[in-house]
């Protein structure tokens, strides 16, 4: 009697493709050593230029099922594509913890996060020649209050085919309360996942990866641990 766990089909995706060119190298090696099968691409990156896409478009194509998305990214130090967006702070994005704290007191306006995913789509768009996969969110802004609501308008509008990515995990409740970061994505995901449904929009089953920065990370325990908890896509 065979006691093995039937294989799942799962996506392990590096995110931040365009934040620098070594970076984009680490990529492209990774998926074409087959260690990887997706990356999200910042358009607000300084290293997407069309060198940068064609050379992951042509790493992507020799893979049997690699994902391209966009990683929407509305924090600093990145600036924003569309002209009169609010608030910034020096030109640029406000940082994460600020842009949190903006939504959970309702002072973002959701129209000038859904125009500037607009343009951070259409940008894409251009430079890939089609429609990302997924769209997820650089330090998952996609699940903050406010900006999930423009978030979603905009990939329901300009990419309705990909889906979208929540954090919420697999795990039991004694799990999940011993890692609070993970934990606060959980609790942002609840409402992101039922809006997304309304939205009649596709998302991950579960999320793995969240891992405390402050600490130095045994990185092998960790994906052991992510492993654990992933559900198949498939």
């Amino acid at each position: 009697m065979n006691d093995a766990a039937p294989p799942r089909r799962i996506w392990l995706c590096a995110d931040d493709y365009g934040l620098s060119p070594g970076v984009n190298r680490a990529i492209r090696d990774l998926i074409k050593r087959g260690r990887l099968n997706a990356t999200s691409a910042m358009m607000v990156g300084p290293a997407i230029g069309r060198d940068e896409v064609s050379a992951l478009q042509a790493i992507a194509a020799g893979s049997p099922r690699c994902a391209i998305g966009l990683h929407a990214t509305l924090t600093a130090p990145f600036r924003p594509l569309t002209m009169h967006f609010q608030p910034i702070d020096g030109g640029m994005f406000l940082g994460f913890p600020k842009l949190l704290r903006a939504g959970l007191l309702r002072r973002l306006d959701p129209e000038i996060i859904y125009a500037e995913l607009i343009v951070q789509l259409a940008a894409f768009n251009e430079m890939f020649g089609r429609a990302p996969d997924f769209v997820d969110g650089h330090q998952h802004v996609q699940l903050f209050p406010q900006v999930r609501d423009g978030f979603l308008t905009a990939v329901k509008e300009a990419a309705p085919k990909a889906w979208v990515r929540q954090g919420g995990r697999h795990q039991p409740l004694a799990r999940r309360l011993g890692a609070p970061k993970a934990l606060l994505l959980d609790v942002l995901s609840a409402q992101f996942r039922k809006r997304a449904s309304r939205a009649d929009i596709a998302f991950n089953p579960g999320f793995d990866g969240a891992y405390d920065f402050s600490r130095q990370p045994d990185f092998s325990v960790l994906m052991r641990q992510f492993l654990d908890g992933c559900r198949s896509t498939a």
